[in-house]
C-alpha cells in the first residue's frame, strides 16, 4: 500500500472551522441546533464544531453520540451505546461523520435519528467526501472533496484516538 498525506493538521482545523462558520450562515436558529457526532471519529469532530460555535457564537449546542451498529444492514449488533442528551423532536440536527463514502452509514445514522424522536430537519457534514455513492445522500456541509477510485482508502486519524490529526490516501501499489 501506497500512502499518501492528503489533509495535514493546520488544514483539518481550517476545514472543521469552515464547517462551523457555514452552519452560522445557514441556521438562523442556532439554539434549535442539535450536533450528532456518529461514532467514534464522528464525535470528535462534532466536538470540535461544539467548541468552535462556543467560542464564536458563545453558544452551547448539545452534542451527542450515536451507534449506527444496531441500524446496519449488513452486521447485527444489539448493544446500542448511543448518548443523545436532548430531545430531537422539533430540533434541527446536523449529522457529523468524517468521511462520506456509500452513504450506507448515513442511513444508519438517519434510522437511528428517528428511533429517538422527530427531528424538524436533518443535515449532514462530513469531514471528507469521496464520492461513490450507492445511496442517494450528499453532505450539506463538507470539509474536502476527495475524489478516489473504489481501490483506494481514506484514512481519518484524530488527536483523540490516533495522536494526530490529518487524513491518508492509501492506495493499492501496482
Amino acid at each position: 500500500m501506497k500512502t499518501k498525506e492528503i489533509v495535514d493538521s493546520v488544514t483539518m482545523k481550517r476545514a472543521i472551522t469552515r464547517i462551523t462558520y457555514e452552519i452560522i450562515e445557514r441556521n438562523k436558529r442556532l439554539d434549535k441546533i442539535v450536533l450528532a457526532g456518529i461514532k467514534t471519529r464522528g464525535v470528535f469532530i462534532a466536538r470540535r464544531i461544539q467548541e468552535r460555535l462556543k467560542q464564536i457564537e458563545g453558544i452551547d449546542v448539545p452534542l451527542g453520540q450515536l451507534d449506527i451498529r444496531p441500524f446496519r444492514d449488513d452486521i447485527k449488533i444489539e448493544e446500542d451505546t448511543t448518548d443523545m442528551p436532548v430531545d430531537i423532536t422539533d430540533r434541527d440536527v446536523i449529522l457529523v461523520d468524517d468521511v462520506l463514502y456509500t452513504g450506507r452509514t448515513i442511513r444508519a445514522a438517519i434510522d437511528n435519528l428517528v428511533s429517538l424522536g422527530r427531528p424538524s430537519r436533518v443535515n449532514l457534514a462530513v469531514l471528507v467526501d469521496r464520492g461513490h455513492r450507492e445511496l442517494p445522500i450528499r453532505a450539506d456541509y463538507v470539509g474536502k472533496n476527495i475524489p478516489t477510485s473504489s481501490s483506494e482508502e481514506i484514512v481519518v486519524n484524530m488527536t483523540e484516538t490516533d495522536g494526530k490529526d490529518n487524513v491518508l490516501l492509501l492506495a493499492k501499489e501496482d
